[in-house]
């Protein structure tokens, strides 16, 4: 579209907030109204269920296996029933034979593409992690439950934390949770899956010896994907009128936040500084900057494409253009 063309990448011509869209016929069209109209009803229902009831009762009532299975039964009812896990340089078929170290345990971080409200229900049934939101400027982050997680990716981008939110950082979440996994969305807002955004600066409060692993979440076919804020029954329609859904998830080796150690874990150093990205707002070391790069090469070639560099402004100014369009 020549009118958003301020919003494409100009090194890689990248255009990641456009929305997703698949040509239909108007047999499938009919088709895909039926199935919408019987699943609709058991998804919200089961949703209300969960969400207003079964996800507030301790774990000593529903233990953390019971959980997962019924976050698997909610993604079972729209059709995604069948996920495609590998590990990055790990040969297909031998996943059982990985050390645990290898994938995302207690007192880890995962860094997490952010396409979908699907990606925190996934993550949710396999690591159930302590789920965050990341704003630029800041190295603190914001904890959320599952509901709050799964809304942020229907919610317009945020240049700051609202007014009176709590807010804490990966390295006191990490000590206060020893047993549980972090999740970030350090692209602090959703794209169609085509490019990664500059990543926030809250991944350097990371412990120097926890390990952040950069997870690649995509979806066949994308248009489950919401790059622009507040289409609820869209995404509702293309989620539920699918008979099914593939998830390709990709999970990179761990990497340590070796500048933590340079840094003392209080800011940025007194050498070497290197100007972020205009959403940071804050000067990083050639380390701290090296690190964020590291996860950002990661999550892109995990996702098959490349990094740009909009920014959280520049979508912000995106939803703000298309607005007025639909209007």
């Amino acid at each position: 579209m020549e009118k958003y063309s301020q919003f494409r990448d100009r090194g890689s011509g990248i255009s990641p907030f456009l929305p997703s869209t698949t040509p239909a016929s108007t047999f499938s069209t009919l088709w895909r109204s039926a199935l919408f109209v019987c699943r609709l009803p058991f998804f919200l229902s089961y949703s209300a269920i969960f969400f207003l009831v079964l996800d507030h009762l301790p774990s000593f009532i529903i233990p953390q296996v019971g959980r997962k299975l019924l976050l698997w039964t909610l993604l079972a009812i729209p059709g995604i029933w069948w996920v495609d896990l590998q590990l990055d340089g790990v040969k297909r078929g031998s996943l059982s034979q990985q050390p645990s170290s290898r994938f995302p345990n207690a007192r880890a971080v995962i860094a997490a593409q952010f396409t979908s409200p699907i990606d925190a229900l996934y993550l949710a049934a396999i690591f159930d992690p302590i789920f965050t939101i990341s704003y630029p400027g800041t190295r603190k982050v914001q904890r959320v439950s599952l509901l709050g997680a799964i809304l942020l990716a229907l919610s317009p981008p945020t240049l700051s934390p609202p007014p009176g939110a709590s807010l804490t950082t990966l390295r006191a979440l990490v000590e206060q949770n020893p047993h549980r996994v972090v999740a970030v969305f350090p692209e602090m807002t959703t794209t169609n899956g085509k490019g990664i955004l500059p990543l926030s600066p809250a991944l350097l409060a990371t412990p120097a010896d926890v390990r952040i692993f950069p997870v690649s979440m995509r979806y066949t076919l994308p248009d489950i994907t919401t790059p622009v804020p507040g289409e609820y029954f869209g995404f509702l329609w293309n989620l539920l009128s699918r008979p099914k859904h593939l998830i390709r998830v990709r999970i990179a080796a761990g990497v340590t936040n070796d500048s933590v150690a340079l840094t003392n874990g209080v800011g940025p150093a007194s050498h070497a500084p290197e100007r972020a990205n205009d959403d940071t707002a804050e000067d990083l070391t050639s380390e701290e900057a090296a690190l964020l790069g590291r996860v950002g090469e990661a999550l892109a070639r995990l996702a098959r494409n490349k990094r740009v560099g909009l920014t959280l402004r520049d979508k912000a100014a995106f939803v703000e253009l298309w607005t007025k369009g639909r209007k």
